[in-house]
């Protein structure tokens, strides 16, 4: 009978155990309020958006999501993209303000 006392008590000390270890790690299970229906917590710029703004983009966690690397760089490959675009963009328009007349065939390869 002390035996089986002793089982018991002893069950009960292990079980004591891991469940604090378990709510040390996990937390004590207290939940974010929901966010509103069609809502994001991911944030861009609605214009002139840059490649900081892209390398800046945090997604959701998320069980079965992306695997983070592989967002991490299609990000910094749009926002280099982007960066590159925009100083493009800017170097035409300054060309065109100086009056020169860029041709349509410019950036094209001869196929």
């Amino acid at each position: 009978m002390t035996t089986a006392l002793i089982y018991l008590l002893v069950m009960l000390l292990v079980a004591a155990v891991v469940f604090l270890l378990a709510s040390l790690v996990f937390g004590r299970g207290e939940e974010l309020a929901p966010l509103a229906p069609g809502s994001s917590p991911t944030r861009l710029p609605a214009e002139d958006v840059t490649g900081e703004d892209v390398a800046a983009t945090r997604f959701q966690i998320v069980v079965r999501g992306y695997k983070m690397s592989e967002v991490d760089w299609v990000l910094s490959r749009l926002g280099t993209e982007i960066d590159e675009l925009r100083q493009r963009v800017t170097e035409l328009e300054g060309r065109l303000e100086q009056g020169e007349v860029p041709t349509a065939t410019a950036g094209r390869r001869d196929e």
